[in-house]
């Protein structure tokens, strides 16, 4: 079992990189990605992930178009 989760974890990596290459445009987009992960793996409060992504895409809609 061992092997199958390294395995899988290493595909969820790598797929984060391609992912994060393809999409991390500049600076804003790095500022919004620090600060959701830092609120992901913070312990204090629990934040469901729907609704960090959906803050997260508001967020960056608003400073793109302003």
């Amino acid at each position: 079992m061992k092997g199958i989760t390294a395995a899988a974890a290493g595909a969820i990596a790598g797929a984060a990189i391609v992912i994060a290459r393809q999409t991390v445009a500049g600076p804003l987009s790095v500022l919004i990605g620090i600060v959701a992960l830092g609120l992901l793996l913070q312990r204090r409060v629990t934040i469901p992930e729907p609704a960090l992504v959906a803050v997260a895409a508001l967020v960056g809609l608003a400073l793109h178009e302003g």
